[in-house]
């Protein structure tokens, strides 16, 4: 077989694989729709998405607390991870010494290695623990008392963070080393100071894949389940504070399905396909972004 032939096989063989992905996804989104569906249009759109009381065992599915507090802790994780990993990926990329790197990196791969059930032990057990203490210590005037137990969005968008922080340093980073050698070079030149070039020159430059490094982690963070379970309390109501416990849309469906019956069952797959489009959604603004930075 010549180079030629080799070619053509490979490029069939990379297209077949190709669709199979694509097949894949469009099989599994229809399945969930097919599934969940049903319950969508008994309950209706509104009531399902608006409604703030989830009672099965009487048909009553709502799942707008489970939509808020998935919203909660994934902009929570956001807040308190992407600026740390963006910081620690620029560091890692400019600053740092050799030595230094040498440690820091395999730390970094070693947080992504961690399976999740391990941080869900670490925020109940150290977590949870100290800002139980910060509430009945510092807060307690304040918070109710079945808010006082460590549980909450705080504590779940804590864990979050340090789940996204892989995702986010390492993509970031190699956005970032990714931007020509004669940007840098160029505004030194023009007597920016090194942070000046950093913040004005490289990062804008490296926008593109520092957006892609947030959206990954975001959906890292959206699709979490079992770190949040052990951690956010899975109250079903909506958290008017970051100390309040919390339940989101993949917990919910992780939780219940397990003993789940009849139309219970199906809004549990409708859970999930309100999931599958907030995904979805966030892709699609976070591509549109991600192109009008790279222009």
């Amino acid at each position: 077989m010549n180079n030629k032939s080799k070619e053509k096989v490979f490029e069939k063989i990379l297209l077949i694989s190709a669709f199979v992905s694509v097949i894949t996804i469009i099989l599994i989104g229809g399945f969930i729709f097919k599934e969940g569906f049903p319950i969508i249009q008994k309950v209706g759109l509104s009531n399902f998405l608006l409604g703030k009381d989830w009672y099965p065992t009487r048909d009553i599915f709502g799942i707008l607390p489970m939509i808020v507090g998935t919203f909660a802790v994934t902009i929570g994780a956001l807040i308190l991870g992407v600026p740390l990993g963006i910081g620690t990926a620029i560091f890692l990329a400019e600053f740092a010494p050799p030595r230094v790197s040498k440690i820091i990196r395999p730390a970094v791969e070693l947080l992504a290695g961690i399976p999740s059930v391990v941080y869900g032990l670490f925020g109940m057990v150290i977590v949870n623990s100290i800002i139980m203490h910060v509430e009945r210590t510092y807060l307690a005037e304040i918070l109710r008392p079945e808010y006082q137990r460590g549980f909450s969005v705080l504590s779940a968008s804590i864990i979050l963070a340090i789940m996204i922080l892989p995702t986010v340093i390492n993509i970031s980073e190699d956005a970032i080393r990714s931007v020509p050698n004669d940007y840098k070079e160029a505004s030194l030149a023009l007597g920016a100071t090194e942070w000046q070039t950093v913040y004005k020159v490289l990062i804008p430059a490296a926008s593109s894949g520092i957006i892609a490094a947030v959206v990954l982690g975001m959906g890292r963070a959206l699709g979490e389940t079992m770190a949040v379970i052990m951690v956010a309390g899975n109250t079903v109501a909506i958290p008017y504070s970051i100390f309040a416990p919390v339940r989101t849309l993949t917990g919910n469906i992780a939780i219940e399905m397990g003993y789940a019956a009849g139309s219970h069952i199906s809004a549990l797959f409708a859970t999930g396909i309100v999931l599958f489009v907030i995904i979805m959604i966030l892709n699609t603004i976070a591509a549109l972004f991600s192109k009008r930075g790279g222009n």
